[in-house]
Parts: C-alpha cells; sequence; structure tokens
C-alpha cells in the first residue's frame, strides 16, 4: 500500500464536500436515510443460515447487534470515509448483515475520494467476495458461488462507477462556479480600470482644452492687478476678453463632457486661426507657416492636431510670454499630418512645469498611430513636433 493511500485512509473528509463541519439539513437527511437504507438490506441477512456457514452461525442477538451498529458507523462516513469503508468490507466478510453498509461507505469514498483511492478499495472489496460466499453459501445449486461473486463484483463496479460520477458532476459545478465568481471578479476589475481610464482622459481633455483659455484668463487678470490704473477703453477692453474667455471655458467643458460620452463625435476639430487669434490678443507673436488647413483634415485626425497646437501655444506662453512663436502645420493624405511649434527658451524655462500637458499628447498622438518630440534644440529654442497619420483609400476616401 502506498503513501497515498495510507494519507487517504487516515484523512478526514474533503473540506469541500457536502457535511463537513457544520451538518446542513440536506446532510442530516441523507445521513438518516443512508443509516435506514443499510438497516433494513441488513435485516435481510440476519438469521440467514440456510444453507449454514462454514464458520458456525452467530448468535441472532449479535448479527443484530452488528448490523445495527454498521448503519449507525455510516454516521462518521464523511469524516473518515477510507477508514469506514475498510473495516466495513473487512466485517462484511465475516458478518454478511453489514454488507449494504459496506457498500454505502465504499459509494462515499467514490465521491469524496479521487479514483487512485476507490477503484482499487472496490476491487479489494469485490476480491472479498470470494471468500464471503465461501465462508457463507448461499444455496446448493450447482454455480451459485460464482455467480454470487459476479453479482457482488458487479454491484460494486456500480457504486463505485456511480460515485466516481457524482464526484465528477460535484468538481464540475465547482469548476463552473469559480469560473462564473472570477469572471464576475474580473468585470469589476475590468470596470474600475475602466472608470479609471476614464478618469484619467477627462483630465487630460481637461488639461488640453482648459488650460488654453485658463492662461488667457489668468494673463489678462494680472494685467488688470498691476496695471489699476490703465484707462478705461483698455479696462473695458481686458474685461471682455476675460469675459469672453470664460465663457469659451464653459462651451470648452461642454464639448469635453460631450465627446467623453461618446466614442465618436460629429463635431470636427477647432479652428486654427481663432486658436491663433486669441494667443495674438493676448499679446504672442506667432509666425504661421501651413499649407493644409484643419477642416481639410478628417475629424479624428484634425481634433488632434488641434490639441496639439493648443498645447503648444499655452506651455509657449506660460514659459516664454516674451518670445516668438513659429508654428508650421504641412501634410497631406497619404503622406500624414506634421504639426510643429517652436519658440526661444527664457533663462530658467527649461525644464520647468509638471509636464503633464505633454505626456498627455504623447498618449493621444500614440493611440492615433503617430508620434509626439518634444524638448530643448541645440540652438536655445523649445520644439514640440508631431506626426499623425493621415490615411487615404483606394476610392479616394480620407
Amino acid at each position: 500500500m502506498d503513501t497515498g493511500f495510507l494519507a487517504a485512509l487516515i484523512a478526514p473528509g474533503s473540506r469541500a464536500a457536502p457535511g463537513y463541519g457544520r451538518l446542513t439539513p440536506r446532510d442530516r437527511v441523507v445521513d438518516v436515510a443512508c443509516v435506514l437504507i443499510a438497516f433494513l438490506l441488513g435485516l435481510i441477512a440476519v438469521g440467514d443460515v440456510n444453507p449454514p456457514p462454514r464458520i458456525g452461525p452467530l448468535p441472532h442477538w449479535l448479527d443484530l447487534s452488528l448490523c445495527i451498529a454498521g448503519a449507525l458507523s455510516l454516521l462518521l462516513r464523511r469524516r473518515w470515509p477510507v477508514g469506514l469503508a475498510c473495516v466495513m468490507i473487512v466485517a462484511s466478510t465475516l458478518v454478511p448483515s453489514v454488507g449494504a453498509a459496506a457498500g454505502l461507505a465504499l459509494f462515499t469514498v467514490a465521491v469524496h475520494r479521487r479514483p487512485a483511492v476507490s477503484i482499487p478499495l472496490a476491487l479489494v472489496s469485490a476480491l472479498s467476495a470470494l471468500l464471503q460466499f465461501w465462508l457463507f453459501p448461499v444455496a446448493n445449486l450447482r454455480y451459485a458461488y460464482w455467480i454470487a461473486v459476479s453479482f457482488t463484483a458487479l454491484a460494486t463496479l456500480v457504486i463505485v462507477g456511480w460515485g466516481i460520477l457524482v464526484r465528477t458532476r460535484r468538481q464540475l459545478l465547482a469548476s463552473l462556479t469559480e469560473r462564473a465568481v472570477r469572471a464576475e471578479s474580473e468585470q469589476q476589475l475590468r470596470v474600475e480600470q475602466g472608470q479609471r481610464l476614464e478618469r484619467e482622459r477627462i483630465a487630460r481633455e481637461m488639461h488640453d482644452a482648459l488650460g488654453h483659455r485658463l492662461s488667457l484668463l489668468s494673463m489678462h487678470a494680472g494685467a488688470l492687478e498691476f496695471r489699476p490704473d490703465m484707462p478705461s477703453e483698455e479696462l473695458s477692453r481686458a474685461a471682455g476678453v476675460i469675459r469672453t474667455s470664460a465663457r469659451d471655458c464653459v462651451e470648452d467643458l461642454r464639448e469635453i463632457v460631450g465627446v467623453l460620452r461618446s466614442q465618436h463625435t460629429a463635431d470636427g476639430p477647432g479652428r486654427l486661426d481663432e486658436l491663433v487669434l486669441e494667443s495674438e490678443a493676448a499679446g504672442m507673436r506667432i509666425e504661421l507657416l501651413a499649407d493644409v488647413e484643419l477642416a481639410e483634415v478628417p475629424d479624428a485626425i484634425g481634433r488632434h492636431a488641434y490639441r496639439i497646437v493648443q498645447e503648444g501655444l499655452t506651455n509657449a506662453r506660460k514659459h516664454a510670454p516674451h518670445q516668438p512663436v513659429r508654428l508650421s502645420l504641412h501634410g497631406g493624405p497619404g503622406v500624414g499630418l506634421s504639426v510643429e511649434v517652436v519658440n526661444r527658451l527664457e533663462p530658467g524655462a527649461a525644464g520647468s512645469g509638471s509636464r503633464v500637458g505633454l505626456i498627455g499628447l504623447e498618449e493621444r498622438a500614440s493611440l492615433a498611430g503617430g508620434r509626439v518630440e518634444h524638448g530643448p534644440t541645440a540652438d536655445g529654442e523649445f520644439r514640440l513636433a508631431a506626426w499623425l497619420p493621415w490615411v487615404t483609400y483606394d476610392d479616394g476616401r480620407e
């Protein structure tokens, strides 16, 4: 007998099996049913001494007591299934009235243990029938001995096969339940990840769209703070710019929420000329070099290009407010769209800022299949350059 079988012999019932630990009402009903079945079937063999056994008949009271003890022992079948089955198999060889209890114990082993344990026990039980029916002949008929042995062996195999089937079904249900729980957990994780990514997208859109407007507000509000004695005409114009920028912030915010609620949007990219005029009204000097209009670009690429230009102008206004900016926009169908924003660096401006907006541009361009480069150049300038794919189709659509 190998060590694995010995471990199964002394090990308690499986924690996954019904009835381990605290019994459920179903377990109690099954236990009572097993005890009654084993007792009623055992009564058939109690006192049956025709033909007489080779080792002498047992006293009726002792045979009945062993039948009752064997039936009641099934209450321990979940706790020590293999050990109980071994005891019952040996006992049934010498006391036929506990044979039914031995069969139910063997069924429990097949349910609670792997086939490598239950099948050898089934073979031992079938072989024990050779000795049992030699000690207790069933009839004085020809071939009665082999008929009884064969029937007992077949019944044993059916019992074990049924138990293995029940075990397989339980394992399948447990596996399906585990998969369902895992799938639900993974779905919850995907939902949480989607929510996190959505919040990150909202944060990037807020930074890209509102950063430009708010920088204009900050510049004009600063002018009002440091020039309280400015002429009324300039004061009115600055207040008008602040009011207009605030209104545009609200419109941008409404647009962002609308875009994020739908994967596709019917609104095209913003107008580049309006963006340049707004920046020039704030005091920036911009040189525009463009051989393509954003209106000619597909909406998906045009929106990305607009945000890249917007971020580049915002950064130039924040970190180099007194330096001119060169804005270039070139490309075409099949070639791609190139966007470049270049401004001279002011002392101490290199490396300043959180670069959150630039990181957002990199992710935006990467999702579109393009790329973004940024950083100071050897000429003392800061360069933000992006390339976005402009796909063409054979039928002329873009």
